[in-house]
């Protein structure tokens, strides 16, 4: 790895939260504290959330490996980040397994109703409302998630099923700590919440938000993993949990009183009978001397992570100047955006190009596109990989950007063995659907509104229109990088779209930029998406840097902030680096079972 001596200062972020007491026990009264970085042997986990690491820690110091850990720190995480992940969600499972030195998939993500058609979204030939369909029975698909974690431990965890939704149940059951992050999510979702009163029986308690520093409990949640440990998914699929689901669905329980309408849904039983995770091959792109797998459709990450990096091969990135460096990322991310929305989708509905998305020459053909004196003029026409043309685009442009939430979760694990876990899983708005199964104690997502209501460009063929049993396009960009056969690191953020430009600035930062695995995390964003503007954080704007990529013609709006990503790094000495963000979304946890500086 090339020395942090030769990057420019105003590549890291100017402030950080560090916390230095070492986490605590899951469950605990007192809540663990949340370090950014640690460092040390015998595995690693990275997340969002404190409990939920010292969970994933917890399954490693009594023998389970990454798999195992990950599955608890998902779990956990559906309890203290229930408005991003949890039961009634899905995902992306990237795994390595260094026995084999292979990398393996699980797609994980929701699917539509076997009845979902292309007018799912519409009434009376008119696209729904985008809100009234996010708050509803028809924006939810049937779950992947407990379908993921159950098959992950089976293929290649050391513990049952049950032992890894254990720690989960405990803190479901004992509580956890409400921070400032959950009180504010909280409160972006107070005047929908209070209209289902299951969900605001759990979420507003006694009609107010949870006050920071209270505990929060969820006794349905912990009798729902009590449930799953001892039947499995069985009961979530096709017993009395998949029962409560329908229900749910096809009767969205409203308070009569609030005047909200919410529109049934389509999923029954059969659709919870019939759903199954899909293990495929994993996306793999050669880049500089390093390997990087990620997901494959029907998730778009690893196809445009990939494209993107493909076009910034033949660029000496450590090399260029910052502006440039920018600049080049930027346009990289603006190209494979352009090809994402025109060709990616549910392969077993659409034939996705995906090795042709990746290849060499069709990188050739976009990278070309970009000049270092000018930036491109969004939106950009996308290419045609099956038949490249150099410095050539192919059809019109869409005139929008498709929309997709940003709740999401990402962790990374690491394991004694070698073993690398990273995760993406999700319910897509903050809060999902909003709609809580009674009983059940967990949200059910609104994965379904990923897809294009109508086509985004008008007689041009969208891949990412409901259909039945299809799978909604989706951003998850879960990444692991090998070299020589050898984990170098692995990452991954949430986001919406802005999770694979944050995924890709992470890696650009780490493996070409020399910045640690802490610094390219922490370092400010921008993310382009083949439109006008470019997305930038505060910190980004503030760059000199900023001033000299709009001389080139780049647009920038701000943003709040973009992502919050986690990952884990092998050292060459064997030890790992657990990071997560020192600041964005309160901050992230990082936890290796015995600290060794």
């Amino acid at each position: 790895m090339r020395a942090l001596a030769r990057i420019a200062p105003s590549l890291l972020l100017a402030t950080a939260l560090v916390c230095t007491v070492a986490a605590g026990p899951a469950g605990a009264a007192t809540p663990p504290a949340k370090v950014p970085e640690a460092v040390g042997r015998g595995g690693a986990v990275a997340s969002v959330d404190a409990d939920a690491t010292a969970a994933g820690i917890e399954v490693l110091r009594k023998g389970g490996n990454a798999v195992d850990a990950a599955v608890a720190v998902a779990a956990a995480l559906g309890v203290t980040e229930p408005y991003s992940a949890g039961i009634g969600g899905g995902g992306y499972f990237v795994y390595y397994d260094h026995a084999t030195g292979r990398v393996h998939t699980i797609d994980g993500r929701e699917t539509a109703s076997r009845t979902a058609d292309t007018s799912l979204f519409l009434e009376d030939g008119k696209p729904l409302p985008f809100a009234d369909a996010v708050t509803s029975g028809l924006s939810v698909g049937v779950p992947g998630s407990p379908a993921t974690w159950e098959t992950a431990v089976g293929l290649w965890g050391r513990r049952s099923f049950a032992e890894a939704l254990e720690p989960a149940r405990r803190i479901a059951e004992r509580g956890f700590t409400v921070d400032r992050t959950f009180q504010d999510q909280t409160a972006l979702n107070q005047a929908r919440f209070k209209d289902f009163p299951d969900t605001a029986k759990l979420f507003l308690p006694g009609g107010a938000l949870p006050e920071v520093g209270s505990t929060f409990r969820n006794p349905d949640l912990a009798a729902t993993y009590r449930q799953l440990g001892k039947e499995g998914t069985e009961a979530l699929y096709r017993g009395g949990i998949a029962a409560d689901i329908v229900r749910t669905v096809q009767h969205p329980p409203v308070d009569p009183a609030s005047g909200r309408v919410a529109r049934p849904g389509k999923v029954d039983a059969t659709d919870l009978a019939d759903y199954r995770v899909r293990r495929q091959q994993p996306t793999h792109v050669a880049y500089r001397d390093y390997d990087l797998y990620s997901i494959a459709p029907s998730s778009s990450g690893g196809t445009t992570v990939g494209e993107a990096l493909g076009i910034l091969e033949d660029g000496e990135l450590a090399d260029y100047d910052t502006t440039q460096y920018y600049h080049h990322f930027l346009e990289a991310s603006r190209l494979s955006f352009a090809d994402r929305n025109r060709w990616v989708g549910d392969p077993a509905f659409n034939d996705v190009p995906v090795k042709e998305l990746l290849s060499a020459r069709y990188a050739a053909s976009r990278a070309c596109l970009i000049s270092p004196d000018r930036a491109l003029t969004s939106p950009i026409a996308p290419g045609d990989p099956r038949h490249p043309a150099a410095c050539a685009t192919a059809g019109p442009a869409p005139a929008a950007e498709p929309y997709e939430g940003l709740s999401t979760s990402h962790l990374t694990v690491a394991d004694r063995w070698g073993n690398v876990v990273s995760y993406t899983l999700t319910l897509e708005q903050t809060g999902g659907s909003g709609i809580t199964v009674p009983g059940r104690g967990f949200l059910l997502n609104n994965e379904l509104t990923d897809f294009n209501f109508t086509p985004l460009v008008p007689g041009v063929p969208d891949p990412n229109l409901p259909g039945p049993g299809k799978r909604p396009r989706s951003s998850l960009s879960p990444t692991i990088v090998l070299r020589d056969g050898e984990p170098v690191l692995a990452a991954g953020s949430p986001g919406g779209a802005t999770i694979i430009t944050t995924t890709l600035q992470v890696l650009l930062g780490r493996l070409d930029r020399g910045l640690s695995l802490e610094q390219a995390i922490a370092a400010p964003r921008a993310s382009q998406r083949n439109t006008a503007a470019t997305q930038a954080e505060p910190g980004f704007l503030a760059l000199p840097e900023r001033a000299r990529l709009e001389a080139l013609g780049h647009v920038f709006a701000s943003t709040p902030e973009i992502g919050a990503a986690t990952g884990v790094e092998r050292l060459p000495d064997g030890r790992w680096v657990a990071a997560a963000e020192p600041v964005r979304r309160g901050g992230g946890s990082a936890a290796v079972v015995r600290p060794e500086p």
